[in-house]
C-alpha cells in the first residue's frame, strides 16, 4: 500500500485536487493507498477530509483517509509527500509587487522572480526546508513532490539544505505548447515539443509534429512574422519577441518570463496596477486587508485576432475546457499523481516538465543546480531527458538566475542580509544600491512575521 501525505491539504485547490486525482488513478486504486491530509488549519482539514469522503461516494473507491496538524506524526512511513504551502498568498504578494516598485525597481508580478520574488522564497523557504528535513530524517526513501512557488528557488534550498529527494512540478510548460499552437493553428494532441532551462524560464529545444515527425520551427517562424503584432499583447508579445531575439521560443508567458528581464515592463501592459486598494480607506499593510487582485491574463487588451482576416479563436486549456463541462470529477492534469503511478506501479509516463537537480541535463548550466527538462517514466525510474545545449544569449540570462538562486539560499542559511543584497543587485529590475538596501530593510519590517531572521554583518 502506497503512503500518500499531502501537506497544504487545507487549501482550496491543492489537497481536493489531488484528492481527485489519487480516486481516479486506476493503478493506484489497484496498488492500493493511505492518503493522510496534513495542514495547521484544522477546520480547513476537516473540509479537505469531508470532500474525501465525497469522493469516495461518487467514484465508489475507497482510501483510508487521516487528517493532522502534526508534520512529523504525518510523514512518519511515507512514500510520497506532495506539498504546496503558502502564508496569505495575495496580501504579502501585493508587498511583494508594490513596495519594490516604490523604489524604482520595475518588476513585473512579483511572484518568482524579481525583487518580489525573493522575498516570496524567503517565507516559504523556511516551511519547505523544515518539511524536507522532516521527510529526509523521519523517511529517507520518500519522494517530496513539490507545487509550492517560488518552485526553482525553494528545490534549490531543499536539494541543497537536506538529503531529502525532491522533484519540483509545475504544469507551466503547457501553456507554451497551446501558444505555439495557436501561432501555427496546429492541433495541441500533435505537437512534440521538448523545452528546458529554469522553471518559468524555458526555452523549447525542439517542436515537432507526432504525426509526420517535421521541424515545425520554419513554419512557427514564418507564422510569427505573419501574425499580428499586437494580438494577445500581454501573454505572448514578450515571447515572440524573445524568439525573433534568442532563435527558440521560450515558455509560459509574459507574465512569469518577464520577472527574469530588466527590459519586459513594456510588453505587459497590464503590470502597473496588478492589486488595486484606495488609500484614502487605509493603508493595507496596516489594516492587513488584502488589496484587489485584477491582473488576468486571459483578458486581451489589444482585442486583436493572430490572423485578421480570419475569425477570433483560441485554443482552451484542459482546465478551462473542464469548467465548461459542467458537473463531475476530471484530472488536474498536475504531474503528482502520474509520477507516484510511474515510481510505485510501473506505469509508462512521458512528463513536460520537472525540476531537478541537473546532472549535465541542460548543459552548460552549473551541475546540481535545479534545472526544468523532460522526462520519461520507465519500470519505476524517473529519467530526465537530457538536453541539447541552449544558445549562449539564453544560458546567459539563465545563469544570471543560478546565482541569484544559489546566493539566496546561502542568505538563507546563514542569515545574511548581505548575501541577499548581493541577489537582490545581481536581479536586472534592480537600479540602485541604495534603494535595494532600502528595501530589504523595508521588507524585513512589513514582512517581520513571515521572513526568517536576517542580519546585516556587523
Amino acid at each position: 500500500m502506497i503512503r500518500i501525505v499531502l501537506v497544504g491539504a487545507a487549501s482550496r485547490e491543492f489537497g481536493p485536487a489531488t484528492l481527485r486525482d489519487i480516486h481516479l488513478s486506476d493503478p493506484i486504486a489497484d496498488e492500493g493507498a493511505e492518503i493522510v491530509l496534513m495542514d495547521l488549519d484544522a477546520s480547513g482539514l476537516e473540509l479537505t477530509r469531508a470532500y474525501a469522503l465525497e469522493l469516495e461516494r461518487q467514484t465508489g473507491r475507497s482510501f483510508p483517509v487521516s487528517a493532522s496538524t502534526d508534520l512529523e506524526a504525518s510523514v512518519a512511513g511515507a512514500d510520497y509527500v506532495v506539498m504546496a504551502v503558502e502564508l496569505r498568498r495575495y496580501f504579502y504578494w501585493a508587498q511583494d509587487f508594490h513596495i519594490p516598485r516604490t523604489f524604482g525597481f520595475r518588476q513585473i508580478y512579483g511572484e518568482n522572480g524579481g525583487p518580489g520574488g525573493l522575498f516570496h522564497a524567503l517565507r516559504n523557504m523556511r516551511p519547505a526546508v523544515e518539511i524536507a528535513e522532516a521527510v529526509a530524517r523521519i523517511c529517507p526513501e520518500a519522494w517530496v513532490l513539490n507545487y509550492t512557488n517560488p518552485l526553482t528557488k525553494l528545490c534549490e534550498a531543499q536539494a541543497r539544505l537536506t538529503e531529502a529527494r525532491v522533484i519540483g512540478l509545475c504544469h507551466g510548460v503547457f501553456h507554451g505548447k497551446e501558444q505555439i499552437c495557436r501561432i501555427l493553428e496546429h492541433p495541441l494532441d500533435d505537437l512534440e515539443a521538448y523545452a528546458s532551462g529554469l522553471n518559468h524560464f524555458t526555452w523549447f529545444e525542439s517542436i515537432r509534429s507526432r504525426s509526420t515527425g517535421d521541424d515545425l520551427y520554419p513554419p512557427l517562424r514564418t507564422r510569427e512574422r505573419e501574425a499580428h503584432p499586437l494580438s494577445d499583447w500581454d501573454e505572448i508579445a514578450l515571447s515572440r519577441a524573445l524568439m525573433r531575439t534568442f532563435g527558440l521560443y521560450p515558455s509560459p508567458g509574459a507574465n512569469h518570463i518577464g520577472e527574469y528581464l530588466g527590459w519586459a515592463e513594456e510588453y505587459l501592459g497590464s503590470s502597473a496596477l496588478q492589486f488595486f486598494y484606495d488609500p484614502r480607506d487605509g493603508h493595507p499593510w496596516d489594516t492587513g486587508d488584502v488589496p484587489t487582485w485584477i491582473y488576468n491574463l486571459n483578458d486581451d487588451p489589444t482585442h486583436t485576432p493572430l490572423y485578421p482576416d480570419r475569425p477570433l479563436t483560441r485554443l482552451k486549456a484542459p482546465r478551462e475546457e473542464r469548467e465548461g463541462q459542467g458537473d463531475g470529477i476530471h484530472p488536474s492534469g498536475e504531474l503528482a499523481i502520474p509520477i507516484i503511478e510511474g515510481l510505485s506501479c510501473g506505469v509508462a509516463h512521458e512528463l513536460d516538465a520537472v525540476n531537478v537537480p541537473n546532472r549535465t541535463f541542460v548543459p552548460g548550466l552549473p551541475d546540481g543546480t535545479i534545472v526544468e527538462v523532460p522526462a520519461q517514466l520507465e519500470n519505476g525510474t524517473l529519467h530526465p531527458r537530457a538536453m541539447q545545449p541552449l544558445p549562449e544569449g539564453i544560458l546567459a540570462l539563465l545563469r544570471t538566475q543560478v546565482s541569484i538562486n544559489r546566493l539566496l539560499v546561502d542568505a538563507y542559511a546563514e542569515g545574511s542580509r548581505d548575501l541577499l543584497l548581493q541577489a537582490l543587485l545581481l536581479d536586472p529590475t534592480t537600479s540602485s544600491l541604495s534603494g535595494a538596501v532600502q528595501l530589504i530593510d523595508r521588507m524585513f519590517e512589513v514582512q517581520e512575521d513571515a521572513l526568517p531572521h536576517m542580519s546585516w554583518r556587523g
